[in-house]
């Protein structure tokens, strides 16, 4: 035989407690059970529903009305105007972190077709490599062997 948490006694004693305005954490400490178990249980029990503890004013046995919470304005930061040229006529590469004051692109005029100047372009834009061409140009000199190394299960 099991033995319910719930007896009459906390099931009472949760709805007195509830009826008092209490919240669900202070019932279920002075009830000796979860918050979680309080809701669960109030729920079960039908008891009314109550606004959300968020946006209650005035704490335990406020009178039930709701007050809507001020919202507070941020302060209006001002907004930059980073113009881009859509037509490629100028440089995209950017100077510095978005958000900074300093932040800029470089506005070079930029190759045709292309968002970067050649300068820029040249640091973008790697050339391709043919099939099986090495990485660094110092692929074709002879490298010093690296001994093998044993596995734990060779051991």
């Amino acid at each position: 035989m099991t033995m319910s948490t719930w007896t009459p006694e906390r099931i009472a004693e949760v709805t007195r407690l509830w009826d008092e305005g209490l919240t669900t954490a202070e019932i279920g400490k002075l009830v000796g059970v979860t918050k979680n178990a309080v809701v669960g249980k109030a729920h079960r029990l039908g008891l009314p529903p109550r606004p959300s503890p968020i946006r209650r004013q005035g704490g335990a046995g406020a009178s039930g009305t709701v007050m809507p919470r001020p919202v507070a304005k941020a302060p209006a930061r001002p907004v930059r105007q980073i113009a881009l040229s859509t037509s490629g006529a100028c440089c995209k590469w950017p100077f510095g972190h978005p958000g900074e004051a300093e932040f800029r692109f470089c506005g070079s005029p930029a190759l045709a077709n292309k968002p970067y100047c050649p300068e820029h372009y040249q640091m973008a834009y790697l050339p391709a490599r043919a099939r099986g061409e090495a990485r660094d140009s110092n692929a074709n000199e002879e490298r010093p062997a690296i001994p093998a190394r044993r596995s734990a299960s060779a051991a």
